[in-house]
Order: C-alpha cells, then sequence, then structure tokens
C-alpha cells in the first residue's frame, strides 16, 4: 500500500494470528504495521495468567490465548471487528521521548485528528496517570492510561482508542487498538470470574462506526512527515 508518507514511514499489512505477530520483534524502524486477525484471540497483559479464563472453553470456541510482553488488561480481538496498528519509533527518531507517560501522547494526537475527520467529536488524549480499578486490571477498554483517547459525553467518559507500549534500548512499539463493537459481555463468557456485573463497563468504552481500512487510511494520512 503507498501513500505520500512512503519517505518517512513504512505500512506494511499482515494477516496472521495474534500469537504470531506479538511473538516476534519488529525492525527497529518508523513503521505501522496494520494487524489482520486470522482468529478471535483474547491477549492477556503481561501480568495476567491465563488462569483468569475458562481455557476449555476457548478452546471449545477455538479462541487463541495469548499473552503480550506490555501491561494492562484483556484485549479481545475478533476478526474485521477492530483495528490493530502497531506504531514503530526507533529511538534516535524525533518523535521519541524518554519520558514513557508522555511517549504516546504524540500519538493520541494523531488519533484525534482521525476520529475527528471520521465525525467523533468531544475527544481528547488523556495526558493524566493510569486511572484503573479492578476492571480495568482485568479488561484493557475499562480502564484509561497515558496517551489514549477517550471521549467525553457530559460527565461520562469513555475510551476510543487502547494504547500498549512496548520499549526497549532501540525502538519503542505502540500497540492500537478501537473497536468496530464493543460489547464487554462477549469476553466475558470466557472469565472465570469478574469484580461485578459487566454491565457496569458496557459504558466505559465506545465502538467506532466506519470500516477497519476506512479507519487505517484515515490514519495514515495524518501521521506526522
Amino acid at each position: 500500500m503507498l501513500t505520500h508518507h512512503d519517505a518517512t514511514w513504512k505500512l506494511r499489512t499482515e494477516h496472521v494470528s495474534a500469537l504470531q505477530h506479538h511473538g516476534r520483534d519488529l525492525p527497529f524502524e518508523r513503521s505501522i504495521w496494520d494487524v489482520r486477525v486470522t482468529q478471535t484471540a483474547i491477549v492477556l497483559g503481561s501480568r495476567q495468567h491465563e488462569s483468569l479464563l475458562n481455557v476449555e472453553m476457548c478452546k471449545r470456541d477455538r479462541i487463541e490465548i495469548v499473552q503480550r510482553r506490555s501491561g494492562g488488561g484483556i484485549v479481545y480481538l475478533e476478526p474485521n471487528k477492530h483495528v490493530w496498528l502497531d506504531v514503530v519509533i526507533p529511538r534516535d527518531d524525533e518523535l521519541w521521548s524518554d519520558d514513557v507517560a508522555k511517549a504516546s501522547w504524540w500519538l493520541g494526537e494523531v488519533w484525534i485528528n482521525t476520529l475527528s475527520e471520521l465525525g467523533i467529536e468531544n475527544i481528547s488524549v488523556h495526558q493524566e496517570s493510569l486511572q484503573s480499578d479492578a476492571w480495568g486490571d482485568l479488561l484493557c477498554f475499562a480502564g484509561i492510561g497515558p496517551g489514549e483517547v477517550v471521549v467525553q459525553s457530559g460527565d461520562a467518559v469513555s475510551k476510543v482508542v487502547g494504547i500498549s507500549q512496548r520499549r526497549s534500548r532501540d525502538y519503542a512499539r505502540f500497540q492500537c487498538t478501537l473497536y468496530m463493537e464493543w460489547n464487554p459481555h462477549i469476553v466475558g463468557q470466557y472469565l472465570q470470574s469478574t469484580p461485578g456485573s459487566l454491565d457496569e463497563v458496557v459504558s466505559r468504552a465506545s465502538a467506532v462506526v466506519a470500516t477497519p481500512q476506512h479507519v487505517i487510511d484515515t490514519f495514515v494520512s495524518h501521521l506526522p512527515l
């Protein structure tokens, strides 16, 4: 896929399982990886354990259980129901920041411009510390971290773009996810237990009414040169 950003960004589209992509290292270059999962997956954060899940039920429904190297809560991935972009920044890039908390703010602004063009209003980048509770510890989209994008409706704030971060001495890898559909009850059926009723977290996330390709094309058009 070619864009006018080719001079500074490399864009790759991958049709792989979540396990395959999470398990590999990426080149230390400014790049966007459009990850199209080939199988439904439940992705655990680095500090979570599969004992949180009904493993037998996952096997029955052919749901892949994956553990990523970045922190945070569970992410449920179903083909064609979400966008997953890995954004890679090498250490010598001008977009690099040594401040882990602020490192993804620029990326949040790219998502702001993307979602604004898609007609989503009242959105902002979360620039405060992690906001989480027992639900947020369990499910990624039930908490809000630095650089993530939220939408506000009255007093209610919900997450629309989740961003996790992996860093090394060579590069930062930001893993971005947003949903075309958000229904915590879907992943809830595979959990051994929850902190309360899943109805409590229905309003904590917002889905994007657009095709994944439209979202990705719009995102790419707003990348900084």
